[in-house]
């Protein structure tokens, strides 16, 4: 038996406690924009513009505290894909905010697993997001890096992340601080996607 099925009542519990956070986050107009089959151009470049600052803030403060947990967060490293859409959209980032180490609070190496939890989640939608857009825009490789992601290998990556997720809480039974950093993320991000 390997480590998810070991530890569902875990994932069942993390996915529980952030389903709501989850929800009010998909539900922002941004959020619903990126998904529709009217999605412009512009708006496609907003959210990236925004998810720039959450990836950004991810990599630059956040997966210095895991190095010693997910071997493979190098391979996880995303906002090259973020500048090369942006690049493909003619849209410049200038300024970036961190929404994540903008807040005064000290992150936990578990409350950072909790939040990397949310991060890499986002890219098993990323997946359906990247149908849309390929749809409803024309894009099939250029402008899309982001969304396509790990490509075929989102499922494997993602599966990959959970194993290594659940046998840390396992060795540390620290479930309760992951799903606040976990929670933490979504606030966060709807946070953000609403300014």
């Amino acid at each position: 038996m390997n480590n998810i099925e070991n530890s569902l009542t875990f994932l069942d519990q993390l996915r529980a406690n952030t389903a709501n956070s989850h929800k009010n986050l998909e539900s922002l107009a941004v959020s619903v924009s990126i998904t529709s089959p009217n999605v412009t151009t512009e708006a496609y470049a907003r959210y990236l513009q925004l998810m720039h600052d959450v990836i950004g803030d991810t990599e630059e403060n956040i997966f210095p505290l895991l190095q010693n947990i997910f071997p493979d967060l190098e391979e996880r490293r995303k906002l090259q894909w973020i500048n090369a859409d942006l690049a493909f959209l003619n849209h410049v980032r200038t300024t970036a905010t961190f929404p994540f180490s903008k807040s005064s609070k000290t992150f936990s190496v578990p409350f950072a697993v909790g939040i990397l939890y949310v991060v890499e989640g986002s890219s098993l939608g990323g997946r359906f997001i990247l149908k849309n857009l390929q749809s409803a825009l024309g894009y099939e490789e250029n402008g899309v890096s982001y969304f396509n992601g790990y490509g075929n290998k989102t499922g494997s990556s993602w599966k990959n992340f959970l194993n290594i997720l659940t046998e840390y809480e396992e060795e540390n039974g620290n479930s309760d601080e992951i799903i606040a950093g976990a929670d933490f993320a979504f606030q966060a991000i709807h946070k953000h996607f609403s300014n």
